[in-house]
């Protein structure tokens, strides 16, 4: 008989044996709780954080359930502190209600007057609350968001009932048939996850986050939970392609029509019912001194909901207008909620906790994403560039290892094993973008590049007029290329998970051949750059990828031979 997969620490890590014959069905329950940390060959680390508990709260988890889980799968009797604390942390989900009050102020209830009293005597909260002479709390209406904040900071969710605006009303419905003549119905995740976030349009509901998987139809989530609440919406996204392709789907799959939806971006300023903008442009100042020179954009066209697109990467000035505009409905739209500054409190208190998620595995499974196979190919360095990497700096390493010339070689093997395949190339330095861009003969699209020749590169690339695209970090996130079936990433942004998620996610999109997707790193053997590389994996181990490790030396033979063959 196994001994159960799970170690149980009392600093709340868990580990989880991966040889283990329950280990799927363990780590597919861990990621509801708890954060994967760390990922060797034979034990995963995770970690349970308030945080992590209460968005399991925010999705139907029990305490009861979740702790007789832990203990039945645990090789070693869990230490009852753990538990208490796991459980503490389920009891402060919801315990602190803010709710309607009068004259432009809104009630903090809490059934343990103990815990408010104690709350309310903090610095952080002195300057927000007002305690009558009852022992109730009031708020300004206009501090909701600072509250909420505060809150959470000292460990107390609050459970936001205090209503929303409803905004301008906005009557329109879904299409039974894109305008292109393509049948659309949304997709049983789809429609659960707008329900999910509506809550059948209660005060309970009007907040929060829905994490879906790149390619899985985030897009079409946003837009049903518009449908559903039928109010004026502002959209935040990423760039300018991302608004365009936004006011595209909008377009093409309801039957608003195109003076009901506008583009507000650094080309094109035009506030709609439904208005599309850019986080750089909400971000946009004239100097470091000034103010943010679009921020009223939040109120000025009567927005009932504020859709957060890649939620992940909602930049700080936008938090604190967050902040301030808690009276509106909030959805943000996912991959992954880690964030690498670790502000995902923010996000939950501001944005709302998580409202629904499905494992990437699970879509993978039922068809809507395609199979992939990742591969890290380790790329030696030679003896010149080794020793410049062994006498400098720890940042300037980071640059030397991905910098490394053998990758050139490497990039050209695998073009030449996937000679009719759909490749994206994709990395985080310019001039080695420009270097493979030009010994390949390949198009080039950087932050520098403008939106028409974007947006003609990417067109192309959808027709198949185009097999091959390099890209900097601008195709992240947000673009729309579904024939894209292989990835080669050759350098990334530190050991950022939320980067190798959204890259992988370029070629998920389901094949019309049912085909797998091929996502291959390349990275310098022995290097701080091999170290951030596992970082980066353990989001999609977490969802339950692995990557084979591969050598250049293997690759480069298998694309000579194939050539000798052909």
């Amino acid at each position: 008989m196994n001994e159960p997969p799970l170690i149980v620490q009392t600093d709340r890590t868990v580990l989880l044996e991966t040889q283990h014959p329950d280990y799927e069905a363990a780590r597919d329950r861990l990621a509801r709780f708890a954060e994967l940390t760390k990922s060797p060959e034979y034990v995963h680390f995770y970690r349970i954080t308030p945080v992590s508990i209460w968005n399991a709260a925010a999705l139907g988890e029990q305490a009861d359930a979740l702790c007789d889980w832990l203990a039945a799968n645990s090789r070693f009797p869990i230490v009852p502190t753990v538990l208490a604390q796991i459980r503490d942390w389920f009891r402060r989900y919801g315990l602190l209600r803010l709710l309607p009050g009068g004259d432009g102020r809104l009630v903090l209830a809490c059934d343990e007057a103990e815990v408010v009293q104690e709350l309310v005597a903090q610095p952080a909260l002195a300057e927000l609350v007002e305690v009558a002479g009852d022992g109730a709390c009031t708020i300004a209406a206009e501090r909701r968001g600072d509250l909420k904040q505060a809150l959470i900071r000292l460990g107390y969710p609050v459970d936001d009932r205090a209503g929303y605006r409803s905004g301008d009303r906005l009557a329109f419905a879904l299409r039974a048939e894109t305008r292109t003549g393509r049948p659309f119905a949304l997709r049983a995740y789809q429609d659960a996850a707008a329900a999910a976030f509506h809550a059948g349009g209660s005060d309970r509901g009007g907040c929060g986050v829905v994490v879906l998987p790149c390619g899985a139809g985030k897009t079409v989530v946003g837009i049903a939970a518009m449908q559903l609440l039928q109010t004026n919406t502002l959209v935040l996204t990423t760039n300018t392609i991302a608004v365009r392709q936004w006011c595209r789907e909008l377009l093409d799959k309801t039957d608003l029509g195109e003076d009901l939806v506008g583009e507000y971006t650094g080309d094109e300023k035009r506030i709609r019912p439904v208005t599309v903008a850019t986080y750089q442009i909400l971000t946009h100042r004239r100097g470091k001194l000034d103010g943010f020179t679009h921020m009223d954009l939040f109120d000025r066209g009567n927005f009932g909901l504020i859709v957060y697109d890649e939620v992940h990467l909602l930049p700080a000035p936008v938090f604190r207008a967050t902040a301030g505009i808690q009276a509106r409905r909030r959805l943000g739209l996912t991959a992954t909620l880690v964030r690498e500054d670790g502000r995902q409190d923010e996000v939950f208190s501001l944005i709302g906790p998580k409202r629904f998620e499905l494992p990437w595995k699970q879509l993978e499974r039922a068809g809507f994403l395609a199979p992939a196979l990742c591969s890290e190919v380790r790329v030696p360095l030679q003896p010149p560039r080794a020793a410049l990497y062994a006498n400098s700096g720890a940042r300037q390493q980071i640059r030397i290892a991905a910098d490394n010339e053998q990758k050139i070689d490497v990039v050209g093997a695998l073009l030449s094993l996937h000679a009719t395949d759909r490749v994206l190339v994709i990395g985080q330095y310019l001039e080695q973008l420009q270097q493979l861009a030009t010994v390949f003969r390949l198009p080039l699209i950087t932050g520098q590049t403008p939106n028409t020749e974007r947006e003609r590169l990417y067109g192309a690339f959808r027709h198949g007029e185009l097999p091959r695209l390099v890209v900097s970090k601008v195709g992240n996130f947000a673009i729309d290329l579904p024939d894209a079936n292989v990835a080669i990433q050759v350098s990334g942004t530190f050991g950022s998970r939320q980067e190798e998620a959204q890259r992988l996610g370029r070629v998920l999109r389901p094949k019309a051949d049912g085909g797998a997707a091929r996502f291959y790193t390349l990275v310098s053997a022995d290097t701080r750059e091999q170290e951030f590389a596992q970082k980066r994996q353990l989001f999609l181990t977490e969802q339950g990828y692995a990557y084979d490790i591969v050598t250049a030396g293997s690759v480069l033979a298998e694309a000579q031979r194939r050539e000798e063959r052909a």
